[in-house]
């Protein structure tokens, strides 16, 4: 009976969490696949007083599988997404929040230390002091991992897309080189 409040608890904890960054029709699948992940590797914990940022580790990692998937079959996803409203030709937003979108898998393709911290402050929202804390590193370490995380960013960036900015530096426009191999789920 206690392992299963324990386990109660940390869905409560975990689904917000996660109905943050999926569809809401997703949410459920993603927490039974965090709950079958934590399962296979609770064995394997090897620091006890860690678990917490494992969890959210574990999370992090098949939510990013979660939308690699959906990026992969984009129809599949398009049935289960919520369908914004119609949006306004000239609306200024509407580039960047497409921008936006395919961000994910050039996150993904960097290495660990900058991905987790751009995943953490960048795409899920979280302050630079709190991510450090979920990560077990010091708010400079967190501070240089991001800034170095983005500039890594940048470059990738710069390399597949010509990002066009108006005097204010919102991006106007985003077209792809000719000339580089787009990563899965860009530009298309």
């Amino acid at each position: 009976m206690e392992m299963r409040g324990a386990w109660r608890e940390l869905e409560r904890k975990l689904r917000p969490f996660v109905a943050r960054r999926v569809a809401e029709a997703d949410a459920e699948d993603v927490l039974q696949d965090i709950f079958l992940r934590m399962q296979k590797s609770l064995p394997h914990l090897r620091d006890e007083e860690r678990f917490g940022p494992w969890v959210y580790q574990v999370a992090r990692s098949a939510i990013v599988d979660h939308q690699r998937a959906a990026l992969r079959h984009p129809l599949a996803s398009l049935e289960t997404a919520e369908e914004p409203a119609v949006e306004d030709e000239e609306d200024d937003g509407a580039v960047e929040r497409e921008l936006a979108t395919y961000l994910a898998p050039f996150v993904a393709a960097l290495p660990s230390p900058y991905r987790e911290a751009l995943t953490l402050t960048e795409l899920e929202g979280l302050t630079q002091k709190d991510a450090a804390g979920m990560l077990g590193v010091s708010l400079s370490g967190m501070k240089s991992r991001v800034q170095r995380g983005r500039a890594r960013l940048r470059v990738m960036l710069d390399e597949c897309c010509d990002i066009t900015v108006d005097a204010r530096g919102r991006v106007i426009g985003c077209e792809p080189r000719p000339d580089y191999k787009l990563p899965d789920g860009c530009c298309e």
